[in-house]
């Protein structure tokens, strides 16, 4: 997140929210059911230190589990122990390294393909380009023909076997 607008800036804050999902779909992301938590902020980014900002809420949401709270209805007009639990997290790229130890850099860094991950090195530097994404496109896609704009070629790759389950392999084809 960049709150200047100026992509060259040094300072970097990452917003924290806690959103309620066990409301409809219509009501969990409005923005009065989602409290934010904490905004990391600060000169860099913080990398490999989120844990140290993260614990206190680790540790809030640990006792939400395991003993809960006793809070009070007001439409029932009684109290009763609430529990809660982290339920998942969206995260960019570069964040899966630093909340959860996998490597997003060099020639596996896509968590779909792992070892299937189609890069080029670039000739006069040290950057890795992903390429054939289009792979991940229906087989009859007018995209997977089109040679003149992706580099020359047609695409007849099918999308690699997921090592993370049927159900991201049948997201990706729809």
């Amino acid at each position: 997140m960049n709150p200047y607008g100026n992509l060259r800036t040094q300072h970097s804050s990452w917003p924290v929210l806690l959103v309620i999902y066990n409301l409809p779909p219509w009501l969990c992301m409005k923005q009065k059911y989602m409290m934010l938590s904490m905004t990391i902020s600060g000169p860099r980014l913080s990398e490999n230190d989120i844990d140290v900002y993260l614990s206190p809420l680790i540790e809030d949401l640990t006792k939400l589990w395991d003993e809960g709270i006793l809070v009070f209805d007001g439409f029932r007009n009684e109290t009763f122990q609430m529990r809660a639990m982290l339920f998942c997290t969206i995260n960019d790229f570069s964040a899966y390294e630093n909340l959860i130890g996998y490597s997003v850099k060099g020639h596996h860094a896509c968590p779909v393909c792992e070892e299937d991950t189609s890069y080029i090195q670039l000739k006069h530097g040290r950057k890795t380009v992903y390429t054939r994404h289009r792979r991940f496109l229906k087989p009859h896609h007018p995209y997977r023909r089109l040679k003149k704009t992706f580099n020359g070629s047609q695409e007849n790759e099918t999308v690699p076997i997921s090592m993370i389950g049927e159900q991201s392999s049948s997201v990706l084809n729809t």
